[in-house]
């Protein structure tokens, strides 16, 4: 029933969601440094696989251009040895991975300075820095980087662990609801048409009906039926890969930007380089997050939510019907999940395994922080969040992952429980 409602949603993408390969689509961008242009640099771009697609150098002018093959998300690498001396990208980041659309030429922003500072830009018309960032203002960047992933993994951190709270069940298939989320953002912006603003809140209504929904079809009936939570666990592990592969038919396997918001240039706010919509988003996070912390501390079912994850029998006993706030806690999750895909795809463009692709560090966050409870993963997602950006000063951004899973084993060498997990006994 769930796959079935999947599959009629995902088919209302019909034929604009799978564009044809057009000719046209591009890469292309303007170097300066401080308003004068760059040339002789050479950029480089891959497919997602890593295959080559063409490389250009900069002009006279500073501009350069890579045509490709269709659209789709590519690797766009800035070769830093053919750069004038003394001239740097400023925000350590010579990779970027953006996405082009059918029939577009998309501008790359590559932020360049030295000497009296500059900037490379999709733009020329574009200002430039007044001074080259020192490595105060990179340590300072990557801190607002890792505050802002880390709400956006608190989100779906939150609702996974109210979810095991109150059922014991270890949902891996959480992020499909995140995907759900930006894709149906992406439904109602870029198919139907709607403004981002309210897609993503249609798109939020519908993630908690479908938490809802699964609860109320799927996993309330394995509960009746007294199914053991290892079962359910590899049960959500293939419902997890059935509705990925059911994404992946019907939207694509191309990452895909909404109509709006989209190359934002970033404003300066002290040290820190900061695109607005990153702001806005940051604040809407940190408003639902604090919303919810409140709401679980000070309602009724906030209270009766708190009695079921600590004592479901009990509960039960003092007249709290459980099976309505374990259905509750589904469609706070679902929601929460989607609002993060939402941010998620604002953040990175929408494909359809960014959720999957994100499981593994809110799985940490909730560990770190200790599983089932609602502090804990805020705590834990913002740990990892900063642990992985502030890991690629010193390693390649292809291993931030990886650095922040090896943390999360080290400390839990030390606290198996997480950071505010309670101990408990064994045998």
């Amino acid at each position: 029933m769930l796959t079935a409602f999947l599959a009629c949603v995902m088919l209302s993408f019909g034929v604009g969601a799978t564009s044809a390969w057009a000719e046209g689509e591009a890469l292309q961008g303007t170097l300066t440094n401080n308003g004068a242009p760059v040339a002789g640099v050479k950029i480089k771009a891959f497919t997602q696989d890593g295959a080559p697609v063409g490389e250009a150098t900069s002009d006279e002018q500073g501009k350069w251009s890579v045509p490709v093959p269709g659209p789709g998300s590519y690797k766009v690498d800035l070769d830093q040895s053919t750069l004038p001396s003394g001239v740097t990208v400023t925000n350590g980041r010579p990779s970027l991975t953006p996405s082009v659309a059918d029939g577009q030429a998309r501008n790359v922003l590559f932020p360049l300075g030295g000497g009296s500072g500059g900037t490379a830009t999709g733009n020329q018309n574009q200002p430039a820095a007044p001074s080259a960032p020192s490595e105060w203002d990179r340590i300072a960047n990557l801190f607002y980087s890792g505050i802002h992933f880390s709400l956006i993994i608190a989100l779906a951190a939150l609702g996974i662990s109210l979810i095991f709270g109150t059922t014991g069940l270890t949902n891996f298939a959480h992020g499909e609801l995140v995907t759900f989320g930006a894709l149906m953002a992406f439904l109602f912006n870029v198919t139907i048409g709607l403004p981002l603003v309210l897609s993503g809140v249609i798109a939020v209504a519908i993630g908690a009906g479908m938490g809802y929904v699964q609860d109320r079809a799927f996993w309330g009936w394995l509960r009746k039926r007294r199914t053991n939570l290892v079962t359910m666990m590899i049960i959500s592990i293939g419902l997890s890969l059935a509705v990925r592969y059911l994404y992946l038919y019907f939207f694509g396997g191309d990452s895909r930007a909404f109509s709006e918001y989209n190359s934002q240039p970033g404003e300066k706010y002290g040290p820190f380089l900061i695109a607005p919509k990153n702001l806005v988003a940051d604040a809407i996070a940190i408003a639902v997050l604090v919303a919810v912390s409140m709401a679980l501390l000070m309602t009724r079912l906030g209270k009766a939510t708190r009695a079921v994850a600590d004592n479901p029998a009990l509960a039960a006993a003092s007249g709290i019907n459980v099976d309505r706030i374990i259905r509750l806690v589904w469609t706070l999750g679902g929601g929460l999940a989607a609002l993060s895909g939402v941010l998620l795809g604002v953040y990175q463009n929408v494909s359809f395994q960014m959720g999957f692709q994100i499981l593994l560090l809110i799985f940490a966050a909730v560990t770190l922080g200790g599983f089932g409870t609602a502090w804990g993963a805020l705590l834990g997602s913002l740990v990892i969040g900063l642990f992985i950006q502030f890991s690629t000063y010193w390693i390649p951004s292809e291993l931030k992952n990886v650095s922040a899973l090896a943390a999360l084993i080290l400390i839990l060498l030390f606290r198996p429980q997480g950071i505010l997990g309670r101990r408990t006994r064994i045998g």
